[in-house]
């Protein structure tokens, strides 16, 4: 068992996908974890799934973590710090501002609080969803303030360097204007996209590719919680949706006359921008790389993908990342393969040698 820097118990109040899983991860460390959930059934699937044990009389939590919806979080965290008048009192809300806000204004002991959120998640909700390695390598951010002093929060880092997750310090007002940027809008921009395909032709909809199904992977999340998300976040979002709209206005008005003068320029130059703005996003570990890709194709049958990650490694390329697109009414698919680009040509030869068909 490996050594916790906590000392505990830790209450995890709401064994939804977030709960749970830090209560898995926390478990694995020794830590002794409480387990409460306004849902009976998610609690005993919690427990069951050995994420901690249900709250019992005389609990004295050195940490408490809040994972509700953002629409009640400060109610239960104002809640949770006169319960526990010794604990200090975390949530992982995607918002950080109007928790604070509304708990500051309702006279909650904000000296006990500091918010959290870690920037990881799964398609899929719940309990059963819970993952013990759900935050390694993620960043969480703690949003301080000033009512709350550093050897206070100590508990908060410990939980984040616990549970493997990459401490970052912002303040509420500069995590929300991030996450407006880095997830708000695009899970916006996603819905918008989307939508076009309510009504589009099947076939169009035969001839989609990874960049559709890319741009919108995040607009079959639940509604409930996004409503509550933009709520929450509403005027960074705006802001940035206001300068979206600009962005659009640009590329529509180019693309009225494409012949005039200067229009192709205009979206070349809105095009550049884009390139220029991936550029930036991190790459593995952190580090501003870009690697190259090549796509393999692979028999939809049972063992060839796994032959395929196999003969990677028998090559001795690291592979950086991948994506599988399958191919309508083929059975076949394209494994996209990402390397470092003094590996892909040593990759492409070894593979092809091997009998793999490299596409394109």
């Amino acid at each position: 068992m490996v050594e916790s820097r906590l000392i505990g118990p830790v209450r995890v109040v709401g064994a939804g996908l977030l709960g749970t899983s830090i209560g898995l991860g926390l478990r694995n460390r020794g830590i002794d974890v409480i387990l409460a959930d306004a849902s009976p059934t998610n609690l005993s699937i919690a427990v069951d799934y050995g994420a901690g044990r249900a709250a019992a009389p005389g609990d004295a939590p050195q940490l408490i973590v809040v994972c509700v919806p953002p629409d009640v979080t400060a109610e239960i965290v104002a809640r949770e710090l006169e319960a526990f008048p010794q604990a200090i009192v975390t949530d992982v809300a995607s918002v950080k501002l109007a928790p604070l806000a509304e708990l500051t204004a309702c006279g909650a002991d904000v000296s006990r609080y500091i918010g959290g959120h870690p920037l990881a998640g799964r398609e899929r909700g719940g309990p059963l969803a819970g993952r013990a390695d759900l935050f390694v390598g993620r960043p969480w951010v703690v949003a301080a303030h000033d009512a709350i002093s550093y050897q206070q929060a100590t508990a908060i880092d410990d939980l984040i360097l616990d549970l493997g997750a990459i401490l970052v310090e912002m303040t509420p007002e500069e995590h929300d204007r991030g996450v407006a940027l880095i997830s708000h809008v695009p899970q916006v921009v996603s819905t918008i996209m989307a939508r076009r395909l309510t009504d589009a032709p099947a076939s169009a909809l035969n001839l989609a590719g990874q960049g559709l199904r890319d741009v919108t992977r995040v607009a079959a999340s639940d509604p409930e919680l996004w409503v509550q998300i933009l709520g929450a976040n509403a005027q960074p979002v705006r802001d940035i949706l206001l300068a979206y709209r600009d962005d659009l206005d640009r590329f529509i008005d180019a693309l009225a006359d494409p012949a005039a003068p200067g229009a192709r320029r205009k979206v070349a130059e809105e095009l550049a921008g884009g390139n220029a703005g991936v550029a930036r996003l991190p790459g593995k570990h952190g580090q501003d790389r870009r690697f190259v890709s090549l796509s393999v194709m692979v028999d939809d049958t049972p063992g060839q993908l796994a032959r395929l990650l196999a003969e990677i490694g028998e090559v001795g390329v690291n592979l950086e990342d991948l994506r599988l697109e399958h191919s309508p009414g083929a059975q076949l698919g394209l494994a996209e393969i990402s390397v470092l680009p003094e590996a892909v040509s040593r990759l492409t030869e070894e593979l092809a040698a091997r009998g793999w068909r490299i596409a394109g």
